[in-house]
């Protein structure tokens, strides 16, 4: 039986405090030192501290695991200056979702003892695979999609293992960012894991465990008091879906969610995916099952801070280990989305995560009559690869954002992106490397969906190129739309032209001429609340502010606008009486959740009804 270790409540604060700031300080020296724009620029990476027991300390950002460097490397065997590598999905216990997810894990030693590991894991470039950029939209297995890495010793007491750089830099289209990006991965750990030594030496190893203890175990208390006993006990169910899979024709794949809550259960609540499609022959697979779904739990887990009495509560509320005592996952057999068998291809498995942070949120505002967000879809990678003007080859791939979810008190905020810290890649920086004008940044004017609470609003870029290129892109919802809830309209799905051709949201090389125009608008996030309930003044600010049309206005709000833009008045009696005909044509038992229009054309035509989800 392990001894109870009682924690100075002072110390406790100082050395979460120090916690953070080793973690923000490992990703800073990251951003400054990495060589890829994917790295530097767009910070499509994380870090974080984990203790010896691998439990995650810190909880302003994800991360990967620990667990599949001890299973392979006993924590007795390792020494000062080690560092150690993996992209494996399949031998990453859950923490990696596809081979361009690089991770290196540093040890922190006390007294000759490992007593924690500081860890980052990013997005790098390219890692080989069939296409610039390792993720192969038709991929149908997972050799196609990079070079696969289990469990190494990268460097051995400070001593970088150059055969192992050397195959990986030459398995890579990008070696110089390659080998500056792992440099500045394991440089910064190695960097964090000195300062945690620090902390070791000054308060002792006894005295710094106890305070990782009442850290993990405040987050626990706090996420059962606070928030788990804002959901009614009982069972609810919602599914959501991938739309296509780069092999397939489009078509639904089905993530279902059962969720249990039952306060008086030590384990509060079971999320049980049986109902879940079948792995896809693409690349939508997520490898989620393994370590009894840990990674799951903590990636899923921030949707429940939505749940906090104030948004102010919400943002202060972290997600580390603490978590992990409060869900129990229950996962269909092997051979599905959640469970797939090697080699089923990855690479574009955020269609399945992103869709499960939504999935709980639905499964959540069901429960608790609407105290969730709308639905939004925030991660796309679109890109354009070829030769630049000085004939060398280049990559441009960038994780664009869209619109989150209209909430209950508040519209949805425009273009963010669910990576904590990620951006767009800067307009100079990009004109400046690569071959093309940016000829336009903004708002997608009508793409959040309409609400008492507005969807927030995507992106509306266009990029003229300057040579002949390739056009790639992995994106979801771009059929489906993003969800309202309580009688929130969906938001407007992603679409990229090109020259007036319409593509796929899977593509891997798309021709594009020198002098055309690439216009890609992501997501809007869905609408909360009747969009007749809102205040017409706020409309008339939206068209004044270009994120909604006049149309739109009158379409979709029934508001009746006149006046110069810059001095739109809202014609009031007009307004009333469209909103009395609007009213009108609404059924009273209208869906609590709004797919938007390409939901049944896509499923057959299947009824709300029949989906028995409602």
């Amino acid at each position: 039986m392990e001894r109870t270790r009682t924690a100075d409540p002072v110390l406790v604060e100082i050395v979460e405090g120090t916690l953070a700031s080793v973690e923000m300080e490992v990703e800073t020296a990251i951003a400054r030192t990495a060589r890829s724009p994917m790295i530097r620029d767009a910070h499509d990476f994380r870090a974080g501290i984990h203790d010896v027991r691998l439990r995650k300390l810190t909880g302003r950002s994800y991360s990967a695991l620990v667990q599949p460097i001890v299973r392979d490397f006993p924590v007795t065997e390792m020494k000062p200056g080690d560092v150690f590598f993996h992209n494996d999905v399949y031998l990453s216990e859950g923490g990696i979702g596809h081979l361009p997810d690089l991770c290196v894990t540093v040890p922190v030693f006390q007294g000759g003892e490992v007593v924690a590991f500081v860890q980052a894991f990013g997005h790098h470039d390219d890692i080989g695979g069939g296409v610039p950029g390792s993720m192969p939209s038709n991929a149908r297995s997972v050799f196609e999609e990079g070079l696969m890495v289990p469990p190494i010793k990268l460097w051995d007491e400070g001593v970088p293992n150059r055969a192992a750089l050397t195959i990986m830099t030459r398995n890579s289209r990008m070696p110089d960012s390659l080998a500056g990006d792992l440099d500045a991965e394991c440089s910064a750990c190695l960097m964090g894991a000195r300062r945690l030594g620090e902390l070791f030496d000054r308060y002792g190893r006894e005295a710094v465990e106890a305070c990782f203890d009442a850290i993990i175990s405040n987050t626990t208390e706090t996420f059962r008091r606070e928030l788990l006993a804002k959901i009614p006990e009982g069972t609810h169910v919602w599914e959501d879906y991938a739309e296509h899979d780069g092999v397939d024709s489009p078509r639904l794949h089905t993530q279902r969610m059962t969720l249990t809550v039952d306060h008086s259960a030590q384990v509060p609540l079971v999320i049980d995916f049986t109902g879940t499609s079948p792995q896809a022959k693409g690349p939508i697979n997520h490898a989620g099952d393994y370590a009894d779904g840990v990674f799951l739990k903590k990636w899923l887990a921030p949707i429940l801070r939505n749940l906090a009495d104030t948004p102010e509560r919400m943002a202060e509320l972290d997600v580390n280990e603490g978590v992990v005592p409060l869900i129990e996952m229950r996962f269909p057999e092997k051979g599905t989305l959640l469970t797939p068998i090697f080699p089923a291809p990855t690479n574009a498995r955020t269609f399945v995560i992103l869709r499960l942070l939504g999935v709980l949120a639905g499964v959540l505002a069901k429960a608790t009559g609407g105290r969730m967000p709308a639905d939004q879809e925030t991660i796309r990678y679109t890109g354009v690869y070829g030769d630049g003007l000085d004939g060398t080859p280049y990559l441009m791939r960038e994780v664009l954002g869209g619109g989150s979810g209209g909430r209950w008190y508040a519209d949805g905020e425009d273009t963010i992106h669910v990576v904590p810290d990620s951006r767009n890649i800067p307009v100079e920086f990009a004109e400046s490397r690569w071959p093309f004008r940016v000829e336009r940044l903004g708002l997608a004017r009508d793409s959040g969906g309409p609400g008492l609470y507005r969807g927030g609003l995507g992106y509306d870029k266009h990029l003229r190129m300057l040579r002949d290129a390739s056009f790639m892109s992995i994106a979801d919802r771009s059929i489906l739309s993003c969800w309202g809830v309580n009688g929130g309209r969906a938001g407007r799905p992603f679409v990229v032209e090109i020259e007036g051709r319409e593509m796929e949201g899977l593509v891997d090389d798309s021709p594009v001429r020198a002098g055309e125009i690439i216009r890609v608008r992501t997501t809007g996030g869905g609408g909360w609340g009747s969009p007749l309930d809102r205040d017409p003044a706020l409309v008339a600010a939206d068209v004044r502010d270009g994120k909604v049309s006049i149309e739109g206005a009158h379409d979709d709000y029934g508001v009746i606008l006149s006046g110069p833009r810059d001095d739109l008045r809202v014609d009031a009696e007009a307004t009333e009486t469209r909103r009395a005909k609007l009213r009108a044509l609404i059924p009273a038992d209208g869906p609590f959740f709004d797919r938007g229009p390409g939901f049944p054309t896509l499923s057959g035509g299947l009824p709300y009804a029949e989906l028995d989800l409602m």
